[in-house]
């Protein structure tokens, strides 16, 4: 992927990265020259990236001792904070009828509550540097809805309101909130449906303007570039990375 930006003095904490979007943006800040912790529940996807330089920590994001955990660690490793990608997300499928407590409170604490408390817990380090920045993503689902998709929908849903709040809150301290509304993106959520189900496939290929499924790195971009100084002015923005999906009727 073409990197057009200069981070080489950037310290930056991505959530989900071992595969999909928080994979591609760990790369594409190290390949811009940035200081990267990649951190994850699964270790298989950080063994590479720790190869290739990253520094990477697998943990559960939504452990109660998660935020201490990465942030003592981004200090520890990165020597500081500049950036905050909150990725780390999962998509339980099942009627909201259907839908068992465990599996509506694993996909709010996963997708909104780890999110806040993360957030909360880096203030000090973003605050500590000339721009501090949060990107967090959420979803095309923030502004509509998807049978079988409630406790997804709803929390990211809430990711849109939290990242607002927040921006409105920090934004004196020089700190900004964005937010990415990806749309349909080939990651290990979607990448079996996409490569087994044609209808589920065309169905987004035809909604899209562009005329594709997104790519983990068209993602990635938005994230570099909601992270630069170019968007100091930028914050309590929901950024639609969708190829046109949305203006479709």
């Amino acid at each position: 992927m073409r990197i057009d930006y200069d981070y080489s003095d950037y310290r930056v904490l991505v959530t989900g990265a071992s595969d999909g979007i928080g994979r591609a943006t760990a790369q594409a800040f190290h390949e811009a020259g940035a200081a990267v912790l990649a951190v994850d529940l699964n270790p298989d996807g950080l063994e590479s990236l720790g190869a290739h330089g990253i520094k990477t920590l697998v943990q559960d994001v939504a452990a109660d001792d998660a935020p201490a955990n990465m942030i003592s660690e981004a200090e520890g490793v990165l020597g500081g904070l500049n950036v905050l990608v909150n990725n780390a997300g999962i998509c339980p499928v099942a009627s909201l009828a259907e839908t068992e407590d465990a599996m509506w409170d694993a996909a709010l604490n996963v997708n909104l509550r780890a999110m806040f408390r993360l957030s909360r817990e880096a203030l000090p380090l973003l605050a500590a540097t000339p721009a501090g920045r949060i990107v967090n993503i959420a979803s095309v689902s923030a502004l509509m809805a998807n049978e079988g998709m409630g406790a997804y929908t709803a929390s990211k849903h809430g990711v849109a309101g939290f990242s607002k709040n927040l921006a409105i809150e920090v934004g004196k301290q020089g700190i900004t909130v964005n937010y990415i509304l990806p749309g349909a993106i080939v990651t290990g959520i979607t990448r079996e449906l996409v490569e087994n189900d044609a209808e589920f496939r065309d169905f987004w290929v035809e909604k899209s303007a562009a005329g594709r499924w997104g790519q983990p790195e068209d993602i990635a971009r938005a994230i570099l570039f909601l992270a630069s100084r170019d968007a100091d002015f930028i914050s309590g923005h929901g950024l639609a990375v969708d190829g046109g999906a949305l203006v479709r009727a």
